[in-house]
């Protein structure tokens, strides 16, 4: 009994061996035949004496009109954004769709292929083989395609003949910017992408319904942030015709922590500095004016290293008036020295001529002025009175003076620039 069961259980085993073997069998099968199918297909419907690429499909239902392309897009990466050269660089994929009823093969397929919709679209990878859009993009300074491994782009053919290309492309693409509000300010980069030769009664581009531009999530910018995107038309008129024309706009929004680290702290701090004269024995010739020159040469570096990293432009940018605000003040810390100077020279004449007079002349002044009435002294004037020469007066008003004229310079221009910034925010949305 107990070799009847392994008896049969080796059949059943060898039996289901079988039964596997013959579904893989049928699998390969149909694999080969779909294969066969698709190689059918490509040879028929991309015959040279039935398909000519060169010429354009029919418009919509076959009529005569223009043939729509619809165009999507997916920004893998930006790059680098260049504020001297005005232009960004921008990693793609690019796609456009439009239907070739020449390419329809529907009907070729097979009854069995047909009914387990096992073709869902032919690949190509030369897009030679099939009439393809003279697309370009307006606004390029440079591009290339990706080749590595292999060329980074494919073909699509669908059964109702829609035809599908997408490839993988770098872009240096032109951008005009308004650098008034730098660095709080806002670039809005566009992407234009326009047929070269074929008219808008030829070739019409559309936006896709859904999702005409996409970005690839994880994108991070240096100095930059992507608030957003959008997509519209700007079809254009030539002598040559109209064309068709489509417009992605990219709004980039400048990171201003980085440039309040690296610009603004910095040279408020010089300003700072430069007022540490006042504290300084105006008779230290030596230490006043080294550092007066030395503050002044460096806020004088600071502004050139600024403005190389921009373009000449011929209008002011908030960075110019806040750089040109600081050296006015270093400027006139420096300047203060000279008056405190030719003041403590006249102090000290003044003084040698007091004692050349003699006591008894100052004894009659003291008699004389004792006679007079008391007069009501100004508070301010009884607090200079303490100190005797005109260049400590001048030393000591410094101090207060400076320190106020900058906190008002910085009321001034933060209040103007934030408020002007907040404006462009509000015209964006």
């Amino acid at each position: 009994m107990k070799n009847q069961i392994q008896i049969i259980l080796v059949y059943l085993l060898q039996f289901y061996g079988c039964l596997r073997d013959n579904r893989q069998y049928r699998e390969r099968e149909e694999m080969a035949t779909q294969r066969e199918q698709e190689k059918i297909i490509l040879n028929q419907i991309l015959n040279m004496n039935d398909y000519d690429s060169r010429i354009r499909p029919a418009g919509t239902n076959t009529s005569e009109g223009a043939t729509n392309i619809a165009v999507n897009l997916m920004i893998r990466s930006v790059d680098k954004i260049d504020d001297v050269k005005m232009e960004y660089s921008v990693q793609i994929t690019f796609r456009q769709k439009w239907i070739d009823d020449r390419l329809v093969y529907i009907d070729k397929l097979s009854p069995m292929l047909k009914d387990q919709d096992r073709i869902k679209y032919l690949t190509i990878t030369d897009p030679s083989r099939v009439w393809m859009p003279d697309t370009f993009f307006r606004n390029e300074r440079q591009g290339r395609m990706h080749k590595v491994l292999v060329p980074n782009l494919y073909v699509r053919i669908f059964p109702d003949g829609t035809v599908l290309y997408s490839i993988r492309v770098s872009l240096t693409l032109t951008c005009a910017m308004n650098l008034k509000l730098y660095p709080m300010d806002r670039q809005r980069c566009p992407m234009q992408i326009a047929s070269y030769g074929w008219a808008t009664d030829d070739l019409v581009y559309m936006w896709k319904i859904d999702d005409p531009v996409q970005i690839s999530s994880g994108i991070s910018l240096p100095r930059f942030v992507i608030e957003k995107y959008s997509s519209d038309y700007c079809n254009v008129k030539t002598t040559t015709g109209e064309y068709s024309c489509l417009r992605m706009l990219l709004t980039l929004k400048r990171e201003f922590s980085y440039y309040m680290l690296t610009i603004y702290v910095p040279t408020c701090m010089l300003v700072i500095v430069s007022w540490f004269n006042f504290w300084i024995d105006p008779k230290a010739v030596p230490a006043r004016v080294a550092l007066g020159v030395t503050t002044l040469l460096t806020m004088s570096t600071k502004t050139a290293s600024i403005n190389n990293s921009l373009p000449p432009v011929a209008y002011t940018k908030a960075v110019d008036v806040w750089t040109n605000g600081c050296i006015f003040f270093v400027f006139f810390a420096l300047l203060e020295y000279t008056a405190v100077n030719a003041a403590a020279r006249s102090d000290a004449k003044r003084l040698a001529q007091k004692l050349k007079d003699g006591k008894q002349r100052s004894d009659n002044v003291y008699c004389e002025l004792s006679l007079l009435p008391k007069k009501s002294r100004n508070t301010i004037a009884y607090w200079l009175a303490r100190f005797p020469s005109r260049a400590k007066k001048i030393d000591v008003l410094s101090r207060i003076i400076f320190p106020i004229l900058f906190a008002s310079f910085n009321c001034i221009y933060w209040s103007h620039y934030l408020y002007k910034e907040k404006l462009s925010e509000e015209e964006d949305s």
